[in-house]
């Protein structure tokens, strides 16, 4: 999804990836209003890093395309072509999910 907003210094824009609930007899549906916020999404867009006090740029350790692990409530939620988007600091990330 190419989308048209370039995030600033440390900020990236991640796509929310539904987690799957199952149980082990078979997969356990939950309404809406129950549902948790999803914590893992797929960064679409990363912003160029933070500057030190130097004014020396810190590259990011996450790039478009990584799927990552996130705070339960991080981020700012946007809508964009229909789409629930955040944005959010690096900071924010817990982890990248490899493999």
């Amino acid at each position: 999804m190419a989308i048209n907003i370039r995030p600033l210094g440390d900020r990236i824009i991640v796509e929310p990836v539904e987690q799957e609930e199952t149980i082990a007899g078979g997969m356990l549906i939950l309404p809406e209003t129950a549902k948790e916020k999803p914590q893992q999404g797929i960064v679409l867009a990363a912003g160029a890093g933070r500057r030190d006090d130097d004014g020396e740029r810190i590259p990011m350790d996450v790039a478009v395309g990584n799927r990552v692990l996130f705070a339960k409530y991080a981020g700012t939620e946007i809508k964009l072509d229909g789409k629930k988007l955040l944005i959010m600091k690096e900071s924010d990330i817990l982890g990248i999910v490899e493999g």
